[in-house]
């Protein structure tokens, strides 16, 4: 049986972090979650993976059992808790995950805090250029995109559905969601698929992580909505980009455009027959990708 303890840490900022630590070896590793779950939905990777890594995994502001006292604006809030997380618990020099969402606040993390991650992967993660939001307002408007956080929370398209479904409890409604987008073949056994269910409904923040990807631009070029702040040059550890080849929320596209600004330092691996989900589409496929990098020497 795995060893699993369910932490909690008070930050500086006066936000309380729920975590996840599985007992392991010497080499270190921290995974950050995505939108509509939360560090519950490591727990296939807590369970299969090698036991020579330590493995820690928080759930972010406004997820899982961490507090959401002030509202998230951006992408950096995010992992500017990260560096806070890690500054509590005294972690240093471990490799990075970032799913999804989660993707681009390890990104940032790894671009403002030089020197705490030592790899850096990302697996179906959002563009180094964001993630566009387009939604409707009316039944009868054209989608497009939007530009505040006050338009998305009242788009009828993703985010009152969700919301609702949240509030309601409609499990059948968010099954229906993550069955026909990310669990396109495969689905976690009943009762896990349950667990995850109810772990979505403690998102707090669904709106303002949706503004939060809307506006994220790390790149040198405009994502249509903001000019990129190049923050991607600032990442200086080798990187793994992750992809599904039947991802249907991250586009081949968007992960070309990670690729590309990131450059030399990313090497990309497509893991096939796997959608926005390889924890659950493929486990060993993904288990295996992750630690030939984490394992692999760093050449400077």
């Amino acid at each position: 049986m795995v060893n699993v303890a369910i932490k909690t840490v008070h930050l500086l900022n006066g936000e309380t972090i729920a975590y996840r630590e599985r007992e392991g070896g010497e080499k270190k590793i921290l995974l950050i979650h995505g939108n509509m779950t939360s560090s519950k939905h490591w727990d296939l990777v807590f369970e299969n993976m090698d036991e020579e890594y330590k493995l820690y995994a928080l759930d972010l502001r406004g997820f899982g059992k961490s507090s959401y006292h002030k509202l998230i604006q951006s992408i950096k809030d995010f992992s500017d808790d990260v560096k806070l997380f890690v500054d509590e618990i005294a972690l240093k020099d471990f490799a990075l995950v970032g799913w999804s969402t989660g993707g681009a606040v390890a990104m940032q993390f790894a671009a403002d805090y030089p020197g705490y991650c030592n790899k850096l992967i990302l697996l179906a993660s959002e563009s180094t250029r964001g993630y566009p939001f387009d939604g409707k307002l009316g039944a009868q408007d054209e989608m497009r995109r939007f530009t505040t956080v006050e338009e998305i929370k009242q788009d009828l398209v993703r985010t009152i559905p969700v919301q609702t479904a949240y509030d309601t409890n409609n499990v059948e409604l968010l099954k229906l969601i993550w069955n026909a987008v990310i669990y396109t073949k495969n689905q976690p056994a009943p009762e896990l698929y349950d667990e995850y269910v109810q772990d979505m409904r403690t998102q707090r923040n669904l709106a303002e992580v949706h503004h939060a990807n809307n506006t994220f631009n790390i790149s040198h070029f405009n994502n249509g909505l903001v000019e990129g702040n190049g923050d991607v040059d600032l990442i200086n550890v080798p990187v793994l980009v992750l992809r599904g080849d039947r991802d249907l929320v991250i586009s081949a596209e968007m992960t070309n455009e990670l690729v590309n600004d990131l450059g030399k330092k990313a090497k990309f691996v497509e893991l096939k027959d796997c959608g926005h989900s390889p924890l659950v589409d493929d486990l060993p496929q993904l288990l295996r990708e992750m630690t030939q990098f984490l394992n692999a020497e760093v050449h400077q």
